[in-house]
Protein backbone atom coordinates (compact mmCIF):
# COMPACT_ATOMS: atom_id res chain seq x y z
CA UNK A 1 0.00 0.00 0.00
CA UNK A 2 1.61 3.12 -1.02
CA UNK A 3 1.13 6.43 1.31
CA UNK A 4 0.32 9.60 -0.44
CA UNK A 5 0.25 12.79 1.60
CA UNK A 6 -3.24 13.58 1.07
CA UNK A 7 -4.12 10.10 3.26
CA UNK A 8 -1.77 11.34 5.95
CA UNK A 9 -2.88 14.78 6.03
CA UNK A 10 -6.20 13.27 6.24
CA UNK A 11 -5.51 10.79 8.89
CA UNK A 12 -3.62 13.21 10.65
CA UNK A 13 -6.86 16.19 11.11
CA UNK A 14 -8.44 12.67 12.27
CA UNK A 15 -6.14 12.20 14.86
CA UNK A 16 -5.94 15.72 16.30
CA UNK A 17 -9.86 15.59 16.06
CA UNK A 18 -9.94 12.57 18.31
CA UNK A 19 -6.99 13.99 21.14
CA UNK A 20 -9.47 17.14 21.25
CA UNK A 21 -12.05 14.85 21.72
CA UNK A 22 -10.14 13.03 24.70
CA UNK A 23 -9.07 15.84 26.41
CA UNK A 24 -12.76 16.87 26.72
CA UNK A 25 -14.43 13.93 27.46
CA UNK A 26 -14.03 13.54 31.58
CA UNK A 27 -14.31 9.61 32.14
CA UNK A 28 -11.02 8.26 30.80
CA UNK A 29 -8.09 9.63 32.78
CA UNK A 30 -5.79 8.44 30.05
CA UNK A 31 -7.25 9.86 27.31
CA UNK A 32 -7.52 12.87 29.28
CA UNK A 33 -4.16 12.83 30.49
CA UNK A 34 -2.71 12.16 26.80
CA UNK A 35 -4.79 14.18 25.32
CA UNK A 36 -2.77 17.38 24.39
CA UNK A 37 -0.15 15.40 23.10
CA UNK A 38 -2.72 13.22 21.04
CA UNK A 39 -3.13 17.01 19.56
CA UNK A 40 0.51 17.77 18.99
CA UNK A 41 1.25 14.51 17.68
CA UNK A 42 -1.80 14.71 14.80
CA UNK A 43 -0.43 18.90 14.35
CA UNK A 44 3.38 18.06 13.54
CA UNK A 45 1.77 14.99 11.64
CA UNK A 46 0.02 18.07 9.52
CA UNK A 47 2.36 20.58 8.82
CA UNK A 48 4.94 17.83 7.93
CA UNK A 49 2.74 16.51 4.83
CA UNK A 50 1.21 20.29 4.40
CA UNK A 51 4.25 21.22 3.18
CA UNK A 52 5.08 18.33 0.82
CA UNK A 53 3.54 19.21 -2.59
CA UNK A 54 2.35 17.07 -5.17
CA UNK A 55 4.01 14.64 -7.25
CA UNK A 56 5.56 16.35 -10.54
CA UNK A 57 4.50 15.50 -13.98
CA UNK A 58 6.76 14.10 -16.28
CA UNK A 59 6.57 14.24 -20.08
CA UNK A 60 4.47 16.96 -20.09
CA UNK A 61 5.11 20.81 -20.63
CA UNK A 62 2.66 23.18 -18.87
CA UNK A 63 1.69 26.09 -21.04
CA UNK A 64 3.48 29.53 -19.08
CA UNK A 65 2.99 32.87 -20.08
CA UNK A 66 6.17 34.10 -18.99
CA UNK A 67 7.69 31.46 -21.21
CA UNK A 68 6.36 33.77 -24.08
CA UNK A 69 7.60 37.14 -25.36
CA UNK A 70 5.63 39.15 -27.36
CA UNK A 71 3.66 36.81 -28.93
CA UNK A 72 6.30 34.48 -29.97
CA UNK A 73 6.74 31.03 -28.83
Amino acid sequence: MKLNARLIETISMWTMIFGIAALCQPWNLFLHRYGVTVILVGLIAFLITSHIGPAKATGSKVFDVSDHHEGKA
